[in-house]
């Protein structure tokens, strides 16, 4: 999408999603009719072939897409968690723990099967701590800069699972992501969740940043991407983890679940559980060792 938006007009939108059958679209509506024979060229050198014979060209009736948002972003319930837009902030229930997306930044709202995967995945670790009987020990009072981040969003989008994370253990959060869009998107919700004290929003790509791996080591990290950069990023999470910490995975279609599993386990970390839920699947990996948070 990011080669699109650099070879179009300024007035193009895009969207990019996720079809049921695993396969991606891209949606791209102009302001006046384009080049429909340069189009396919682009398509053909962004996608290939098959991808440029298969587009289409039409022409759309005018439509409030500021509503049509807030039809498509209902609230979705995963776990405690619950994810609104600001006019469904009266139908979140006392119990949940409520995180708001703008329609107008909807983007990995949470309707989506991996995100809620990893919600999912979140809650039942939560639960898991409150179990715990408490620990009293006592400990040299440290200011919170010096706690670093123990908790890691790679590839946070719109910041959901950052913003979960901070609701649920009122721990620092680092959230990373490649696209700068996606950087000012998540920034915004953070503000608007009230999560800004707890979550520190950067551009970086995967590991290499100085910034992600100064706040090592790391007790959860989310990495809600695709196979191919999962693999890529097994060697580099591993590095930055903390003993008993856990790797919440996603952006999987079952049959690759496999793959990122042995990816990981090459590292030295085991499966811990794994979610199916709309298609998509969700691992919690973890590393041997006793958990500091969880």
């Amino acid at each position: 999408m990011n080669a699109a938006a650099e070879m179009l007009p300024d007035d193009t939108a895009a969207a990019l999603f996720a079809e049921p059958d695993g396969r991606w679209a891209m949606e791209l509506h102009f302001a006046r009719r384009p080049d429909t024979t340069g189009l396919r060229d682009l398509v053909s050198q962004i996608a290939g072939e098959q991808a440029a014979r298969a587009l289409t060209v039409y022409a759309v009736a005018p439509r409030d897409w500021v509503t049509a948002s807030l039809d498509g972003l209902r609230p979705v319930p995963a776990g405690r968690f619950m994810l609104h837009g600001q006019h469904d902030r009266a139908r979140v229930a006392a119990n949940r723990t409520a995180i708001e997306v703008e329609a107008a930044l909807a983007f990995g709202t949470g309707h989506h099967g991996s995100t809620r995967g990893c919600l999912l995945a979140l809650d039942a670790l939560t639960k898991r701590r409150r179990k715990r009987p408490a620990i009293k020990r006592k400990r040299p009072a440290r200011k919170r800069s010096d706690r670093g981040a123990p908790i890691l969003d790679l590839g946070t989008g719109s910041g959901v699972l950052a913003m979960a994370a901070a609701k649920a253990f009122r721990l620092p959060v680092l959230a990373s992501d490649i696209d700068r869009a996606a950087v000012n998107i998540a920034r915004a919700n953070v503000r608007l969740n009230r999560t800004a004290p707890w979550i520190a929003v950067v551009h970086a790509a995967g590991l290499m940043a100085p910034s992600l791996r100064a706040r090592a080591p790391y007790d959860f990290v989310f990495a809600n991407i695709l196979l191919a950069p999962l693999k890529l990023l097994a060697a580099p999470i591993a590095r930055v983890l903390a003993p008993g910490a856990r790797v919440i995975l996603s952006g999987l279609l079952p049959r690759q679940a496999n793959a990122a599993i042995a990816a990981y386990r090459a590292h030295g970390l085991a499966l811990e559980r794994r979610i199916h839920l709309d298609g998509w699947v969700t691992l919690v990996m973890v590393r041997p060792g006793r958990a500091r948070i969880a």
